[in-house]
């Protein structure tokens, strides 16, 4: 396979928002751009960045295959699911993973980073 064969989104000297390959999308982590929202904030304006990227990228949250949350404070977890499950609005689960972290940013609550089929 060439480079040629790989679409990237959002790029910049670290990283791409988003790299197409194989018809499957990969977004990098998102983390909040307001950092001064709650985890409820923080969460629902990541899942809002998500599906932007995601249609950006010729898809959408139904066609996820695989979630990583990453959580500040495990506290937040009963909190993030429930925002999750709503957001997901009764489609089909991701496989996923939930993992407390110290984020880059202090400020930051929560990251995601998620894993699609395109259409």
């Amino acid at each position: 396979m060439s480079v040629s064969n790989i679409e990237r989104i959002n790029s910049n000297q670290v990283m791409s928002s988003a790299t197409i390959v194989n018809q499957v999308v990969y977004l990098s982590g998102q983390v909040p751009k307001n950092t001064e929202l709650d985890i409820e904030g923080q969460t629902r304006e990541i899942l809002a960045t998500i599906d932007q990227l995601l249609a950006q990228a010729k898809s959408d949250k139904s066609r996820l295959l695989s979630a990583q949350l990453f959580i500040k404070n495990l506290d937040d977890f009963a909190q993030v699911n429930a925002i999750w499950i709503e957001w997901l609005d009764g489609l089909a689960t991701p496989a996923r993973a939930t993992i407390q972290a110290d984020l880059v940013n202090p400020a930051w609550l929560i990251e995601i980073a998620v894993i699609a089929a395109q259409q």
